[in-house]
């Protein structure tokens, strides 16, 4: 095992005179090498000292490498004049879009001397999610000349594509973008996002593991990356990726809520055998009567009583059966000897209730007819939800709608997370899972 050797981080960070590209650059490679809680540590030391100049910009700085937006610009507005701290107080503000205020930093930043072309296609960025899409273009056009051979013009111009519904052509800008800077984060966490949307989990993965092998870390990728562990039941992964955002902030609400469904997860137990019991069972249950050679009598009074399938015979007890007209004790002793050759006896599942439906479609009017049958894609819902629904052979928001709470939670992976999703997008359109 080849060992990786340790970056010293404490004196670029607490004792050098100055703090520029080179200290920046040192704790950006030890970040990345995995010294994140030594530099972590560290940081909080400096930013509990911090009133010179120099600390706000190395507090700024790595605080913005750690994801700590809102400390970071704590910091760097305490910093005048300065590149770097200029331009990543700019992408601290993108972080918690703050997009007008980035742009002011990103000018400050070309003006102390930072890349103008660079901080031209931030400022191109941050117009076009100011709504204004055309005049981030036409930004983009003009730098054409300079710019088209960095990464960060093939990942503006695909953001401009997915904006205007172009997703293809998005995928080939971005694709571009990660071909020309495999660490260009932001054109991975794109190209991410759309493999995931199109079912591509394996691409989807490796994209995410790549973006977040090298600072600075984005919490969206964190979180999607645990999602995709978790919903392919790497648990251990998962919680490590959600317990990582909330490291990098505690407030967290999604990260702490997903850790908490995989920490329940975890306390369930799963019986495989049972399983496979219950469904074999349920294969048999689910054999129609027409594959017996009963009596022309027996087969036509369990027509007439409409039985079909072996379930159906579980429901009813000898009684019931010997009420139903011309049926006699040699029907019975008949159907009998089919049950017990399957392991089955009348009356068996008697108390088993069918779940009655929440609705009938002929009760419906036609605008509540429409909306139950609606699918499921038409909610909206997160991928995690919708892969959990497809588990259980939900398509339409008819078929949601006639399923309770409890029945959507018993599918693994499906939390109080997803429930709570699916009961919000419901309540958008007035209706409601049964039994809520």
């Amino acid at each position: 095992m080849i060992a990786i050797e340790r970056i010293e981080v404490r004196q670029p960070l607490l004792s050098s005179p100055e703090f520029g590209t080179n200290e920046f650059s040192i704790i950006e490679k030890a970040l990345g090498a995995g010294q994140v809680s030594e530099i972590r540590q560290t940081w909080q030391e400096l930013s509990d000292r911090a009133t010179s100049e120099r600390d706000h910009v190395a507090s700024g700085t790595v605080a913005y490498l750690l994801a700590r937006h809102e400390e970071a610009v704590k910091h760097l507005s305490q910093v005048s004049n300065n590149a770097l701290a200029s331009y990543c107080h700019a992408m601290a503000l993108i972080s918690l879009e703050r997009h007008a205020e980035a742009i002011g930093q990103f000018e400050q930043a070309k003006k102390a001397g930072y890349d103008r072309v660079q901080c031209e296609l931030m400022i191109a960025g941050c117009t076009r999610k100011l709504g204004r899409v055309e005049e981030a273009e036409a930004l983009l056009r003009s730098l054409s000349r300079e710019a088209a051979t960095r990464a960060e013009y093939s990942y503006q111009m695909g953001c401009i594509m997915s904006d205007r519904g172009d997703t293809y052509g998005a995928l080939e800008y971005f694709e571009r973008a990660a071909d020309m800077s495999p660490n260009h984060a932001r054109a991975l966490f794109s190209l991410a996002q759309l493999n995931n949307q199109m079912g591509n989990d394996d691409e989807a993965i490796r994209l995410y593991e790549q973006m977040l092998s090298k600072p600075p870390f984005y919490l969206g990728a964190l979180i999607n990356l645990g999602l995709l562990y978790e919903d392919r039941e790497l648990y251990g992964p998962a919680a490590f990726c959600f317990r990582r955002a909330l490291d990098e902030n505690p407030n967290n609400e999604r990260a702490r809520l997903y850790l908490k469904d995989i920490e329940s997860s975890a306390e369930m137990f799963f019986d495989e055998e049972a399983a496979r019991r219950d469904k074999h069972l349920e294969q048999i249950l689910g054999i129609p009567i027409s594959d017996f050679e009963l009596s022309a009598r027996s087969r036509n009074c369990l027509e007439r009583a409409g039985i079909n399938r072996l379930e159906d015979l579980t429901r009813m007890t000898e009684e019931q059966l010997l009420a139903g007209k011309n049926f006699g004790e040699t029907s019975l002793k008949e159907i009998k000897d089919i049950l017990e050759m399957h392991g089955l006896k009348l009356g068996q599942n008697v108390h088993k209730k069918q779940a009655e439906p929440l609705y009938r479609p002929e009760e419906l009017t036609p605008e509540e007819r429409m909306l139950h049958e609606l699918t499921v894609s038409d909610l909206e819902l997160s991928v995690r939800a919708r892969k959990c629904l497809a588990r259980l052979g939900i398509n339409t928001v008819g078929e949601l709608v006639s399923r309770s709470a409890d029945e959507l939670l018993s599918v693994r992976n499906f939390g109080v997370t997803s429930l709570n999703e699916i009961r919000e997008k419901l309540r958008d359109k007035n209706i409601r899972l049964r039994g809520d």
